[in-house]
């Protein structure tokens, strides 16, 4: 496994070692181990989630507020997406800068996204299957989110807007700078 830290401190690109043959492949897609060697974090993931979704599909910029803040690792098991997270750590160098990484099912690379990050992704491929480990709970009432468009944020989807599929409720998040009043 190689692991790269991004310029957003605490958030680290995996790249993992994939055994091919003639059957297909194998790789092991966490090692509780060997992650906290790699990157200093100790964690403890208690719930996994996987999205099938079409292409255009846009989901975020999502994050859980106070006690319930996630971390995630996040990958596509087939498919391809444009991986997104934002700092939205106040003490942080980079807050409101933002990284963004293409994951597929073909190199298998995983993004790690620390707590106090926003989170999102644009579909680039059918029938894409998306995977994400938390290290906390889901919790309803403590979801929050920025708008995919914001201005301030200045994100590149690199997909046209008119022709993504958003959410209602994604489509009705604040602005950065409603969040961070």
């Amino acid at each position: 496994m190689k692991v790269e830290e991004t310029y957003l401190k605490g958030c680290f690109v995996i790249t993992p070692k994939v055994f091919n043959d003639e059957r297909g492949y194998f790789l092991e897609t966490f090692n509780q181990k060997v992650f906290s060697k790699e990157t200093g974090i100790k964690t403890n993931f208690v719930q996994d989630n996987l999205s099938k979704s079409s292409k255009g599909v846009l989901r975020g910029l999502h994050f859980q507020e106070g006690d319930s803040a996630q971390a995630k690792l996040v990958q596509v098991i087939s498919g391809k997406v444009l991986d997104v997270c934002v700092d939205l750590r106040k003490n942080s160098l980079t807050f409101g800068k933002h990284f963004s990484i293409l994951l597929d099912g073909i190199n298998k690379q995983q993004l790690y996204v620390p707590r106090g990050f926003a989170h999102g992704f644009i579909v680039l491929e059918n029938d894409t299957i998306f995977s994400y480990k938390c290290d906390n709970y889901y919790d309803k009432s403590s979801e929050s989110g920025i708008i995919f468009n914001d201005e301030y944020l200045n994100i590149d989807w690199g997909f046209p807007e008119d022709k993504m599929i958003v959410s209602e409720k994604d489509k009705n998040l604040l602005t950065f700078k409603n969040v961070f009043k």
